[in-house]
């Protein structure tokens, strides 16, 4: 058995059915509890977005934290990911990313909530997630430690792999680039910025994140207006294909579910936890504002840029569908495209734009996953600094060597492994966060119910720990939250 069947292994065990049923359970749950929080305040979620950009002191805005999140989860699951889920799952995984983060909104409500809830200040920043809200929520340090263990491998070491592969497969498509030049520019344009901190990250994050998104969708949209005729019909062979109706993919409906809710958690990260980490970063004035803001992000991951990236491929018949288990080939639209990855999108963009094409989505990957690179540094240093305090300078020099390492050799490591691995890495992580949401929800509830009550009666809501039963609140307890 080699190293790749042992990897493949174990994320078959950790991508079970089984986790499929509980993200989709749980997401149904959260919703029909929070009465469908994420549709009833939905202009609440914008306007909270922009309510307050101003750079803190303490913390980040709630606008830089929504653009860390956006960086985190609009990524090479967008461009890339989209592409393998069509490839191995067919038109119809694209309905179960949408169903996927369409529950998952309520699911990123009650993470993102709870970390606010449970965050801690260390000096001029927050320190939060699941791991903080796993050991003060659910009184099990442990198990914090096992989430925070995981986020730094997972995130630290295994999911950079992906991001650093997909850039590199891009400009080699593009320009014949070799991957590993790529994979050293990479590196060190992310240590220059991951040096500087969440502070840095925060900035360049919102900048960067938020005006590539809409660049990308304009290319999209120019895409979709040029093959007009064929985008009604697109939409009804998705959904079609989602629910077993069309005959080329009936015998593959069970891969469509499972591929659109692996890319789906992997794109919008509703779930896994990182989110809620970026979410405790923040500095507002009541919990529930961030869950609010939070829950959006999975909006514009997964419902505009991952549809735009599909309707693309869809309209343009720049794919193939492959059954995963026999290996044989169920629609052969493209046979020139042998690599079931960025080049689908790639092609796609080329039949309207055949000369620069190939260098839009490339630089487009690189910005997406660049970004998402910086969150996931993020990610990792919050469980290291979790499990060995602030002051373990070393050990945080020695996590951006390593996920700095890590992204070079993702550069030109084969691709299916480097996907292998960020899926491992996202298991690891999504298993615990959603056992722990599961039995600290109805504290998420609570406050959102007393939110919600406040401003029923006209006031501007303010969070007390104490009046909803919720015990080692710290930062709330200490702090009166009218004057945040």
């Amino acid at each position: 058995m080699t190293f790749e069947d042992i990897v493949s292994a174990v994320v078959d065990v950790i991508w079970s059915p089984l986790f499929v049923i509980v993200c989709l359970a749980a997401g149904l749950l959260f919703s029909i509890l929070t009465r469908f929080v994420q549709v009833r305040h939905f202009k609440e979620m914008v306007k909270l977005l922009f309510k307050d950009s101003r750079e803190q002191k303490v913390g980040i805005s709630s606008f830089q934290a929504f653009a860390m999140t956006l960086s985190g989860r609009v990524g090479t699951g967008n461009i890339a990911g989209v592409a393998t889920a069509i490839a191995f799952g067919g038109p119809g995984a694209i309905v179960w990313m949408w169903i996927i983060a369409f529950f998952g909104a309520g699911t990123a409500f009650v993470e993102s909530t709870l970390a606010q809830i449970y965050k801690e200040k260390q000096g001029d920043e927050f320190r939060g997630g699941p791991a903080y809200y796993i050991k003060k929520g659910l009184k099990c340090k442990w198990l914090g430690a096992v989430f925070a263990l995981c986020s730094v491998v997972g995130v630290g070491l295994f999911m950079p792999t992906v991001q650093s592969n997909t850039i590199a497969t891009a400009f080699y498509n593009a320009f014949g680039i070799e991957p590993i030049i790529i994979g050293v520019v990479v590196m060190v344009l992310l240590g220059l910025v991951i040096i500087g901190g969440v502070k840095r990250i925060a900035h360049v994050a919102q900048v960067v994140a938020p005006v590539m998104a809409v660049v990308y969708v304009v290319v999209a949209l120019v895409v979709l207006v040029v093959n007009y005729e064929r985008v009604p019909e697109t939409f009804a062979l998705m959904i079609r294909s989602a629910f077993g109706f069309e005959a080329a993919f009936g015998a593959i409906v069970g891969n469509t579910i499972m591929w659109g809710v692996k890319r789906g958690v992997y794109s919008n990260e509703a779930g896994q936890g990182s989110g809620a980490i970026v979410a405790a970063a923040a500095k507002v004035s009541h919990p529930v504002k961030q869950g609010l803001v939070q829950s959006f992000s999975v909006y514009i991951d997964t419902l505009l840029v991952c549809t735009a990236t599909a309707v693309m491929i869809l309209s343009t018949g720049m794919y193939n569908v492959i059954d995963e288990n026999t290996g044989t080939m169920i629609v052969q639209n493209a046979p020139h495209l042998t690599e079931t990855s960025v080049s689908y999108t790639q092609a796609a963009v080329s039949t309207i734009m055949p000369n620069v094409g190939n260098a839009f989505i490339a630089f487009a990957l690189l910005f997406f996953a660049f970004t998402t690179l910086m969150a996931y540094y993020y990610y990792a240093e919050t469980g290291l600094v979790y499990l060995f305090g602030k002051t373990s300078k070393p050990g945080i020099w020695f996590l951006r060597i390593c996920l700095l390492v890590s992204t070079l050799y993702g550069s030109f490591n084969e691709s299916t492994l480097a996907w292998k691995f960020g899926d491992l890495g996202v298991g690891m992580m999504a298993w615990i966060n959603m056992f722990a949401i599961l039995l600290l929800f109805p504290k998420a509830i609570r406050t959102l119910y007393s939110y919600e009550r406040q401003k029923k009666e006209g006031k501007e809501p303010v969070f007390s720990p104490k009046d909803l039963n919720i015990k080692d609140a710290d930062y709330w307890e200490q702090n009166d939250t009218t004057k945040e």
